[in-house]
């Protein structure tokens, strides 16, 4: 299927998509270009600029594709400590997703699909410590909540950047995770695993 029949179906959007998620996971995201972007996707250097304007405009479409992904990554998970490793599956699977959407100056911050997105990835954060029993939660909800992320996103970020290769011994990411979060929790709600 060549580029311009592949545009014309309207293929070409997901197509760019795609070379951008795999130029970032390469290079990281402040190496990509829409010049390059046309060359791996095979188009004209024009096509990117098409559908996404500019070099912002694209990586604000894959921080909302992250984040609609993101949210249900975490729709499944049953409870706090799922979620949490949800996160952490997601942040592995979905690297160079999770490396711009954390990053607010590379995308339009009022873009309302990325908004919306975003807001979905939220609800399903917040449902997590919504859950917990008042005792585990403590005064603040809100704190609660920005614990379990800095916990999450945190060990997700030292994953993706290699620094626990040698400290995980074996053990999946998920595994330890759950073996870490049990650690911390347990002293709030006695649960050890």
């Amino acid at each position: 299927m060549t580029s311009e029949r592949a545009y014309h179906h309207g293929d070409l959007r997901r197509t760019l998509l795609t070379a951008a998620l795999d130029a970032i996971a390469e290079n990281g995201p402040d190496a990509l270009s829409l010049r390059d972007l046309a060359r791996r996707a095979g188009v004209s250097h024009a096509a990117p600029a098409h559908h996404f304007k500019d070099r912002t405009g694209l990586l604000t479409a894959v921080a909302a594709e992250g984040y609609t992904l993101f949210a249900d990554a975490l729709a499944g998970a049953p409870d706090l400590r799922e979620r949490g490793v949800a996160y952490v599956r997601f942040a592995a699977e979905h690297p160079a997703h999770f490396q711009v959407m954390f990053c607010p100056e590379l995308h339009r911050a009022d873009d309302p699909a990325l908004l919306a997105a975003k807001a979905c990835a939220t609800e399903e954060l917040r449902a997590g410590v919504g859950d917990l029993p008042d005792a585990a939660r403590g005064e603040d909800a809100r704190l609660a909540g920005i614990a379990a992320w800095s916990l999450a996103h945190g060990f997700a970020t030292l994953l993706l950047s290699g620094s626990l290769s040698d400290a995980l011994e074996g053990r999946t990411p998920e595994s330890a995770f759950r073996t870490l979060a049990g650690l911390i929790f347990a002293h709030r709600d006695g649960d050890d695993g």
